[in-house]
């Protein structure tokens, strides 16, 4: 049990917003601020002090005291000697949850329609770290191309377009920690060569999406396009895949606009 269970809580005096003031919209203020520390929280697996905590989120001291009080008792908080960390009730309800029903439930529109628009598959990768990712939405254009082969799974870093954004985001000193001298090949067009992939990963940095043709399948060419958050974070990697005879055309530039513009709307749901 956490130490320091029936402290008395410090004055937040003058910390409340009015209720004529409260927006119309019904959007709880306090559960949001909640929902920040609980984020913030779980960045610090050694635990924080309110102070530091409340800095790291821009909240006054006494909100983020309240708040993380009232977190404490219902166990999705927990204290020792001071220093606040994630709860039991957070592992349990972790557990319980399905990590990406949610965020599926708001993207999968926008993959169908641009699936349909296109006649082409769509991906998207939900990216966490510095590179562990899980494919959660596909979306197919026609009944006669191939869906859901990845669905759940990973690609390889070095051989498609998605591992190329995500090693895009690391240092190239990093990258060589990350992968070895020589790597694995899928078709006779695969990079296997990690000091030629991290010059071509320059050009991916440079023109902000990644291209991969015939090398992780025989006649697969695919373009991946970041997915970022409202500070910048890559958050997900949105892609079309399809033949390389029917992708690899004049219209390839266009294809790309459509794919940004995707990638737009879907952090703009996720958001």
């Amino acid at each position: 049990m956490a130490a320091g269970r029936n402290a008395a809580p410090e004055e937040a005096a003058g910390d409340e917003v009015p209720a004529a003031q409260e927006p119309a919209d019904l959007i709880n203020k306090s559960v949001v601020k909640a929902t920040v520390l609980l984020s913030e929280l779980g960045r610090h697996r050694q635990g924080i002090t309110v102070t530091e905590l409340a800095q790291a989120v821009g909240m006054t001291r006494p909100t983020a005291f309240r708040l993380l009080l009232s977190l404490e008792q219902t166990g999705f908080v927990d204290r020792v000697d001071n220093r606040y960390m994630l709860g039991w009730q957070m592992a349990r309800l972790g557990r319980l949850a399905d990590p990406y029903a949610g965020a599926v439930a708001r993207i999968q529109p926008i993959l169908d329609e641009y699936a349909g628009r296109l006649n082409e598959t769509f991906t998207f990768v939900m990216v966490r770290g510095e590179s562990d990712h899980v494919v959660i939405a596909e979306a197919s254009g026609s009944r006669y191309l191939t869906s859901n082969q990845y669905l759940g799974g990973t690609y390889p870093l070095h051989a498609s377009a998605t591992g190329k954004l995500i090693l895009a985001e690391l240092s190239d000193d990093k990258i060589a920690t990350v992968l070895p001298d020589k790597l694995e090949s899928y078709t006779a067009h695969t990079l296997t060569s990690r000091a030629a992939l991290v010059k071509e990963l320059q050009q991916v940095r440079e023109q902000g999406y990644a291209v991969i043709e015939d090398e992780l399948e025989e006649g697969l060419f695919a373009v991946g396009c970041s997915v970022r958050d409202p500070g910048g974070a890559l958050i997900g990697i949105l892609t079309i895949n399809g033949p390389t005879q029917r992708l690899k055309t004049d219209h390839l530039p266009e294809t790309i606009d459509q794919l940004r513009r995707a990638a737009d709307e879907v952090a703009k749901a996720l958001a």
